[in-house]
C-alpha cells in the first residue's frame, strides 16, 4: 500500500510545521550524523558491500549474536517482502489492525491469508487455527499502542512449534514494557524479529532495519536479498550509530510520560475515545465526522499532520493516530482538535 501511510506532506500547499502522522519523534538531534556523512559523501561513488556484512557483524556483536543471526535491509519494509517471498504460498495469519505491509507482501507472493483480531488465552491453551503455518504480530503493535507480553508470547510460541512467528519490534525502544532481546528469540527455531533504526534515530529517509533469529532461518532468507540493497551512506550511518556511543535519541521514560499527558488532554476535549497505549502513539476514535476531514482541515488551517488510519483493517473512517512531539506541538495539536470540535 504505497498510498494511505503516513507522513504524506507532500500531498499539501501549506507548510506542514508539526508532524504527528508517522511513529517518528521529529525531534532528535542528527548534528554529529549529518557531518559524518557529509564527510563520507565521496562514498557514493563506489558501489556498497554486495550484502552489509560489516554491519551485520558490529550489530550481531552487540546483540551477543553470531554474525550469521542477522539480516540488514533496507528499512524494516524490505525484511516484510522478503520474509514473504522466501516463505511464498504459506497459510498465513495476522493479527489485526496493523501495518498494512504484511498482508500485501504476503499476498504479493501467494500467501493464503487469514486475519485475527486476537490471540489465544492462555488458559485454551494458546491454540492458533490448524492451518496457520506462519504468524505477523507487531509489537509495540502499529496503530494501536498495546504490548502482548513477553512471558506470554513465549507460552505462545512454545506451544505453537507448527507455526513460524514474524515479530515486528521496530518499536521496541519506545516502551518500558519488557520484550524479547534479540539473542532470547534466536533461541527459537520458528521466530523472527524485525527491528528498525530508522525508527530509533528518526532516520526515516536512509531505510535501516535489521532481522534477527536462529542462523537456519536466516541463512533461508539470504538465498532471495538482492544484493546492493541497503546503500553506502546507510551502512556508514548505522556503523555510525553503533560505534560512537550515541546517546539514545530520547528519555523513553519522559517521552511516555508526555505521551499520557497528551492523551489526556485530548480525552478532556469530549467527542473523542483515545485508546489506551503502550508506547509513543495512540490511535484516536471521533464520536462523529470523519478522521479524513479532521486530518484536511488540521493541515489546511494549521499546518499540523496526522494520520488518518481508516485504512487499517477492523477500523473505519473515523480513526486516525499520532504519534506525540514536542510538548509545545502537542497542545498546539489538542487546541487545533478542539477548535475542529467547536466548529
Amino acid at each position: 500500500m504505497i498510498d494511505g501511510h503516513g507522513d504524506d506532506s507532500y500531498k499539501y500547499s501549506r507548510p506542514i510545521t508539526a508532524n504527528f502522522s508517522s511513529n517518528v519523534y521529529n525531534e532528535v538531534n542528527l548534528s554529529r550524523l549529518k557531518a559524518h556523512l557529509c564527510e563520507c559523501i565521496g562514498e557514493i561513488g563506489n558501489y556498497p558491500e554486495p550484502e552489509p556484512y560489516t554491519l551485520e557483524a558490529r550489530i550481531a556483536s552487540r546483540c551477543q549474536l553470531p554474525s550469521g543471526a542477522v539480516c540488514v535491509t533496507n528499512g524494516a519494509t524490505e525484511a516484510i517482502y522478503l520474509i514473504a517471498q522466501t516463505f511464498r504460498g504459506t497459510n498465513t495469519a495476522i493479527l489485526q489492525p496493523t501495518f498494512s505491509e504484511y498482508a500485501d507482501a504476503c499476498r504479493m507472493h501467494g500467501h493464503r491469508v487469514s486475519s485475527l483480531y486476537q490471540l489465544p488465552k492462555e488458559q485454551d491453551g494458546y491454540r492458533l487455527p490448524d492451518d496457520v503455518r506462519m504468524l505477523w504480530l507487531c509489537n509495540p503493535n502499529n496503530p494501536t499502542g498495546t504490548v502482548a507480553g513477553k512471558e506470554y508470547m513465549r507460552g505462545l510460541i512454545e506451544h505453537n512449534p507448527q507455526v513460524c512467528f514474524i515479530i515486528d519490534q521496530s518499536y521496541e525502544f519506545f516502551t518500558l514494557c519488557p520484550l524479547f532481546s534479540p539473542a532470547e528469540a534466536a533461541e527459537y527455531p520458528n521466530v523472527l524479529l524485525l527491528h528498525s533504526m530508522t525508527k530509533r534515530y528518526a532516520i526515516p529517509g536512509l531505510r535501516l532495519g535489521y532481522v534477527t533469529g536462529s542462523s537456519g532461518l536466516l541463512e533461508r532468507l539470504r538465498t532471495n536479498r538482492m544484493p546492493w540493497s541497503v546503500n553506502r551512506l546507510a551502512i556508514e550511518a548505522g556503523l555510525f550509530l553503533l560505534e560512537n556511543d550515541v546517546p539514545e535519541p530520547v528519555d523513553v521514560a519522559a517521552y511516555l510520560q508526555e505521551t499520557a499527558r497528551l492523551g489526556k488532554a485530548l480525552k478532556a476535549v469530549g467527542g473523542l475515545d483515545v485508546w489506551d497505549t503502550q508506547t509513543h502513539f495512540m490511535l484516536v476514535q471521533l464520536r462523529m465526522g470523519k478522521a479524513s476531514a479532521l486530518k484536511e482541515y488540521l493541515a489546511g488551517e494549521h499546518g499540523i499532520l496526522i494520520r488518518d488510519a481508516s485504512n487499517f483493517a477492523g477500523l473505519d473512517e473515523r480513526f486516525f493516530r499520532i504519534a506525540t512531539q514536542t510538548p509545545e506541538e502537542n497542545d498546539r495539536l489538542v487546541a487545533a482538535i478542539e477548535e475542529f470540535m467547536a466548529g
